[in-house]
């Protein structure tokens, strides 16, 4: 009990103890720090420097630059404040300034952080002057700190310069696997070697247990580099919009317009500049996979800086901006999108509904993306997919179902994106309650791919909800299990169906655990209530039914059944 409780109440502790650390950075004594005592100092450098700080970590950058512009004075005073203040001018997109700062700075230790050579290594390469990149890179190495994504930076920036300045690849270089994969490719690129293609062949094989469908892109690129026109239009042909990454719908849209061009304009291999902005960029998504969205736009403002005709990237920018609720700056980014990159235009578009979402409601922001898509004349598959979700997500079912049954009647119904929207179109059946074509969908979607957890779990969850076919739902939900044990929604469908058939020892064991992987999930919650009830734990119960009504996702009618509950238990007790 005391965990849960914990769960709950550890957001409000680690606000405390930020706010403790801060009080004692303010107050800590000249025996604590290195830098000198901040008593000789005016307050008001303090106060802009901590506001600075605090405007910093609310991710509000353009204020923290204000704040950190206006306690300069303590540059040679306080260690950490050059490096924000660097940050801070990054994420501003003042990468010069940024840069300059250091080099005033560079005889200072308060330069000596990773980023800050980092910055000055991408200086010396814009600028090809690939001896004082070298420079750098021998300071660079003694800061990478025993830090995994650094010494990847370090190592391959070490060894693309290498190949910039020798002409020739290194064989002693360390392997990072697939990461190098993706360099040798566009080392061999940018030197012409004749074993490129074989390279990008196999990083864009189809049977690589990753996805390296983006370098799709880079490949298509290479071919129109090379004057193969016809392959590329070759290779497009069999790509699906539908179900590609954006940057590769966008390159296949303009081969079919033959705006070949376009792909000149924006990347080639033999453009050091762009392979070390293509580089950064992948240090950015990985930062973002991650959820540390300020080290990813600080990586990804550095790579626009070396390919600023990539545009693109800018999408990565937006989705970070948005991640952090920074919805101003996301919607400033994206209008850099605009019609002539239909697909980039089509995200901005989606992008800017989820904000009208975030900051309004569903309604609003289903309304804003179906006048927008009512623009297009001839709107492709995977702009009617989008609008069906949609109309998904703001619970206009039958809307939805009319969209994806659009999109099923144009694609091959045995295909891997068959399953996905049949999944998708019978969850909308169900919430609709028609339970006879939601089946139909759902056992359609299995028998193409039978090991798909997710619908095996919506699937046999609502054969629960209806007291259907117990015995073979729980059979589904335990082979979901064993697929995807770590799942929270699948650990609550089987927890619930033990629930049903009265195994309260053994559902508790599975609700508590998808408890303590969604805390404040009120579906969960509430099934975890009615489970203690039954092992008359009834104080606990009440304590995870009152959750419910304190969660912002709560729909009021479960707010109503849980009112009930907290005063006589369960109605089927």
């Amino acid at each position: 009990m005391i965990r849960f409780v914990f769960n709950h109440l550890k957001f409000k502790i680690l606000k405390y103890i930020k706010l403790v650390v801060l009080i004692g950075l303010v107050y800590q004594t000249p025996t604590d720090t290195k830098s000198a005592s901040f008593e000789k100092f005016d307050s008001r450098y303090l106060s802009n420097y901590f506001s600075g700080i605090v405007a910093y970590e609310n991710k509000d950058n353009s204020n923290s630059l204000d704040f950190f512009r206006s306690s300069k004075i303590l540059i040679d005073k306080h260690d950490p404040y050059l490096k924000r203040y660097i940050f801070s001018l990054v994420q501003e997109n003042k990468i010069t300034g940024a840069i300059n700062l250091i080099k005033q700075n560079l005889r200072k230790e308060n330069t000596d952080f990773f980023e800050s050579y980092v910055l000055l290594v991408v200086d010396s390469i814009k600028k090809d002057n690939f001896d004082r990149a070298e420079k750098y890179l021998v300071k660079l190495s003694f800061l990478t700190e025993q830090n995994r994504f650094n010494l990847i930076i370090y190592e391959t920036l070490r060894q693309y310069i290498y190949v910039f300045k020798e002409k020739r690849i290194s064989f002693n270089d360390q392997n990072f696997g697939n990461l190098t994969l993706i360099t040798n490719t566009f080392k061999r690129c940018y030197l012409g070697d004749i074993n490129t293609e074989d390279f990008f062949l196999k990083l864009i094989d189809e049977n690589n247990k990753f996805d390296y469908s983006r370098y799709l892109f880079f490949y298509l690129s290479y071919l129109i580099e090379n004057n193969r026109i016809d392959e590329a239009i070759q290779l497009t042909n069999k790509i699906e919009y539908i179900n590609n990454p954006i940057l590769l719908s966008q390159g296949k849209n303009w081969i079919e317009n033959k705006k070949y061009e376009n792909f000149k304009k924006v990347f080639s291999c033999k453009n050091h500049k762009d392979l070390i902005s293509e580089f950064l960029f992948l240090i950015s998504n990985l930062y973002s996979s991650q959820d540390q969205f300020e080290k990813s736009n600080f990586y990804l403002n550095i790579a626009n800086f070396l390919n600023p005709k990539f545009v693109f990237n800018l999408a990565l920018v937006a989705d970070n901006y948005y991640l952090n609720q920074n919805y101003e700056k996301a919607k400033e980014t994206l209008k850099v999108f605009n019609k002539e990159t239909l697909f980039y235009y089509w995200f901005r578009i989606k992008k800017e509904a989820q904000i009208i979402g975030k900051e309004s409601d569903d309604i609003k922001a289903l309304n804003y993306l179906v006048k927008e898509f009512s623009k297009f004349d001839y709107p492709n598959l995977k702009m009617i997919l989008d609008v069906g979700n949609f109309h998904k997500s703001a619970k206009k079912y039958k809307k939805a179902i009319s969209f994806y049954s659009t999109v099923l009647s144009s694609i091959d119904s045995n295909s891997e994106l068959s399953s996905d929207i049949l999944y998708r179109r019978g969850g909308s059946y169900e919430r609709i309650k028609d339970f006879e074509n939601s089946d139909k969908d759902l056992l359609a979607s299995l028998e193409i791919d039978p090991d798909d957890a997710y619908v095996l779990n919506y699937l046999a969850y609502s054969w629960l909800e209806r007291d259907y076919k117990i015995d073979e739902a729980i059979s589904m939900l335990e082979k979901a299990y064993a697929i995807k044990s770590n799942d929270p929604y699948i650990i609550d469908s089987i927890g619930w169906a033990y629930y049903l058939i009265d195994d309260y020892v053994k559902a508790e064991k599975f609700l508590k655990r998808a408890v303590e992987l969604m805390p404040d999930d009120p579906i969960v919650n509430d099934h975890y209530g009615d489970i203690l009830w039954k092992l008359d734990r009834k104080i606990q119960a009440r304590y995870f039914w009152s959750n419910v009504l304190s969660f912002e996702d709560t729909e009021e009618e479960m707010k109503e059944k849980i009112n009930i509950k907290l005063i006589s238990g369960p109605q089927n007790t």
